[in-house]
């Protein structure tokens, strides 16, 4: 397979991961234990134009690392259309979640977390730093966020 396009810039990049932020209903979140143990699950995500807005119960090992640790790494796609988004996380509990993240969650997925008890939370994830590229030929120019602020 010969690769004619050229590769994108910062502006279409970033007008790239948004479009995908808006259209996707899935990530993989990874995260640590506090002794390294990785773990990685696809989760159900809402974006609100600033934040990614997860949810799962605290009982399980996402759910304790993302309180604890405070950082997750996101990401959408295969090898041929990347995106990772690194971010810093709060855990939201119960009457603590804010309406609009609570509407925006069950809008796009369907589900209210709430009322399946008290054992779930919702966790805000801030970016700081989202990378997108396609193929070896975008890996030069990938970093689109850096320190919370779009590049282009």
């Amino acid at each position: 397979m010969e690769i004619i396009e050229p590769p994108r810039g910062p502006r279409q990049r970033r007008l790239d991961v948004l479009e995908r932020l808006d259209r996707e209903t899935d990530v993989w979140v990874a995260t640590a234990g506090p002794e390294g143990l990785p773990c990685l699950v696809a989760l159900w995500f809402a974006w609100d134009g600033e934040c990614l807005w997860l949810s799962t119960r605290l009982t399980n090992p996402t759910g304790r690392n993302l309180r604890d640790g405070g950082r997750a790494r996101l990401a959408f796609g295969d090898t041929r259309d990347v995106v990772l988004i690194d971010g810093d996380v709060t855990t939201y509990q119960g009457g603590e979640v804010p309406a609009g993240a609570v509407e925006a969650f069950t809008g796009r997925t369907g589900w209210d977390p709430r009322r399946d008890g008290a054992a779930y939370a919702f966790f805000r994830v801030r970016p700081r730093e989202v990378q997108a590229w396609r193929e070896e030929r975008e890996l030069r120019g990938r970093h689109v966020m850096r320190e919370g602020v779009w590049v282009a």
